[in-house]
């Protein structure tokens, strides 16, 4: 079908283009042919009378022009998705949704492992895939490759729909043997003591205590960092290190590892985490109840005592 000249099919052939930068993952992601997805480029190129990309090196990159509609297009064929091909009213007893969702393993073990539980009793076809801390989670939920986002306030995006989840706070932790840890840290003996600090993605993003840290033009000694926050006991236990956890995740870890827990010399805030969706599923069905479920859940959780 052509709209003003253009067929529409190709939409979703430009769309796989802009957000794969390449041609054999581009057909590979809207199961395309190698040669049917060069012929469908070249009428794309044809049409727009532009190249879409240039190459340097190894690396494609957006001209100009690719770049101005790329956010476009991508919208265009969500709303689709969202408003006409999803609108049949969802019913849990029976979809096989898939969820993706990028969280923290915080999250995952004191918030999210109880809600697959409550899942698989009420909608046992749905599934999940929850994905790491990524380092552009904005880009991920603009193109509908994620569905929902779990982050502390202040790394969400205002571009974005958002609700708070639960409100958490931090606290030093170090081995019950550590002899160095006194019982009341100062803020001199925390900031020199050797820190386990937990950072994310490839660009190595910092976890809240460090970002409220540097906001500072604060820096400690950091002489291990990890992955995620359940990397932390394993690196404190039986050494001098200490390290900054969540409550909520140090009660978790209290079952297997014997952790001592002192009050931190800062004022660090306590932060929300915050549930993000892209704006085109706010009217999504499956979305919506998908919300509701964890907005349910996360007013259960217990305060950490």
């Amino acid at each position: 079908m052509r709209f003003k000249g253009l067929d529409l099919n190709l939409l979703v052939v430009l769309d796989a283009l802009l957000t794969e930068r390449n041609l054999s993952a581009a057909a590979r992601r809207i199961n395309l042919s190698q040669p049917a997805m060069s012929a469908a480029v070249a009428r794309l190129r044809d049409y727009f009378r532009d190249e879409l990309f240039t190459i340097r090196g190894r690396e494609r990159f957006l001209t100009p022009r690719a770049a101005a509609f790329a956010p476009a297009v991508r919208d265009a064929l969500q709303h689709i998705q969202c408003s006409i091909i999803s609108s049949d009213p969802f019913d849990p007893a029976r979809a096989d949704r898939l969820f993706r969702i990028i969280l923290s393993d915080f999250v995952t073990l004191v918030f999210f492992e109880k809600l697959v539980e409550r899942i698989a009793r009420e909608a046992p076809a749905v599934s999940f895939e929850l994905l790491p801390v990524d380092d552009s989670p904005d880009e991920l939920l603009r193109r509908g490759d994620v569905d929902f986002l779990i982050l502390p306030d202040m790394f969400t995006s205002s571009v974005h729909s958002s609700v708070p989840l639960f409100d958490e706070k931090l606290v030093c932790v170090g081995c019950p043997t550590n002899k160095q840890l006194p019982q009341q840290l100062t803020f001199e003996r925390y900031m020199s003591m050797r820190h386990v600090a937990v950072r994310f993605g490839r660009t190595m993003k910092p976890s809240i205590e460090e970002w409220f840290l540097l906001e500072h033009g604060l820096k400690r000694r950091v002489e291990v960092a990890v992955q995620g926050f359940s990397m932390i006991p394993p690196m404190v236990s039986g050494t001098a290190r200490i390290a900054t956890m969540p409550l909520r995740l140090v009660r978790h870890f209290e079952k297997t590892f014997p952790l001592r827990v002192i009050e931190l010399p800062l004022p660090f805030p306590t932060f929300t985490e915050t549930l993000q969706w892209p704006a085109l599923h706010n009217s999504d069905p499956a979305s919506i109840w998908m919300r509701e479920i964890m907005m349910q859940e996360a007013s259960r959780m217990a305060v950490p005592l």
